[in-house]
């Protein structure tokens, strides 16, 4: 039996290293964050796509050969004040890159994009095993004149999360659940609904290594029904992703994530596969 599941552990590492996937999930999770501890994570994504699904959901290629690619360099932070307060913030930068087979044959676009940053608030937890946490969140656009770059529209957030711990097949495991809704005040200011599911196990007894697999999706609505292969200029949309993530704790300071995923449906959206690589640092000042 040992042998069956030291065999399932490294058919499953050697899957998630050929698969790319989520982290993150640190971000979006109600775990609290120690009073004093800044948690300060550095990442690099990237998408691409080449086909869509149109507005009834129909999957087609972009016209002209077209094909969008994205990276994208962000810096995520996050301070624990007290037992049950935090501080967040998330400043991504992004180079944009749609090519076609006629002129202009490449349209380029780069620079940073929405500024976040917000509180949270841990509301409770179950025998410190589940928590769940409210936060509120306000985005800064750090760009003007460039649709390319996002809406250029102030916004909010209001996000409810749930997390908690456990065990399967006598590993310790985990997952993440939240959902938030999301407020563009301008014209034509779409409103959405941001929603995920993580769960995650740890593949040692000293949790130097786990992984995950995650669900992931947004639901825009606006009265603006145009699509365009460059993700941050759509307003009324909806994708639902898959993802899967493996990590490895090199010390309780540091640790690595190498994530991926395939967006498997959608609606006025790119059919994206994403990547991407992020370090977290976990600093201690008290």
């Amino acid at each position: 039996m040992s042998l069956l599941k030291a065999l399932s552990r490294v058919l499953l590492l050697i899957t998630i290293l050929f698969i790319t996937s989520q982290s993150s999930t640190y971000a979006d999770g109600g775990f609290p964050v120690r009073p004093g501890r800044l948690l300060i994570s550095p990442s690099i994504s990237y998408f691409f796509a080449n086909s869509q699904w149109d507005s009834t959901g129909v999957k087609r290629s972009f016209a002209d050969g077209g094909r969008f690619s994205s990276i994208g360099v962000t810096l995520y932070a996050e301070y624990g004040i007290s037992r049950r307060w935090a501080l967040v913030a998330t400043l991504p930068y992004v180079y944009n890159n749609y090519i076609q087979n006629v002129a202009p044959t490449s349209t380029v676009s780069s620079g940073l994009t929405d500024l976040e940053t917000g509180i949270r608030y841990y509301l409770a937890n179950i025998k410190f095993i589940y928590y769940f946490s409210l936060q509120g969140t306000a985005i800064t656009p750090m760009y003007t004149n460039n649709p390319s770059l996002g809406y250029g529209e102030e916004g909010a957030e209001l996000k409810l999360a749930l997390s908690g711990s456990g065990h399967l097949f006598g590993d310790n495991s985990y997952f993440n659940l939240y959902d938030g809704v999301r407020q563009y005040f301008g014209t034509d200011g779409p409103w959405q609904n941001r929603f995920g599911a993580t769960y995650g196990l740890s593949l040692d007894k000293k949790f130097m290594n786990q992984v995950s697999l995650g669900v992931s999706g947004i639901n825009s609505f606006s009265d603006n029904k145009s699509f365009s292969p460059i993700p941050e200029t759509d307003k009324d949309f909806s994708f639902i992703q898959a993802s899967v993530s493996y990590g490895h704790s090199f010390t309780r300071e540091f640790s690595v994530f190498i994530t991926g995923g395939q967006f498997l449906t959608g609606r006025n959206t790119g059919v994206g596969t994403t990547g991407s690589l992020a370090f977290i640092y976990r600093l201690d000042y008290r």
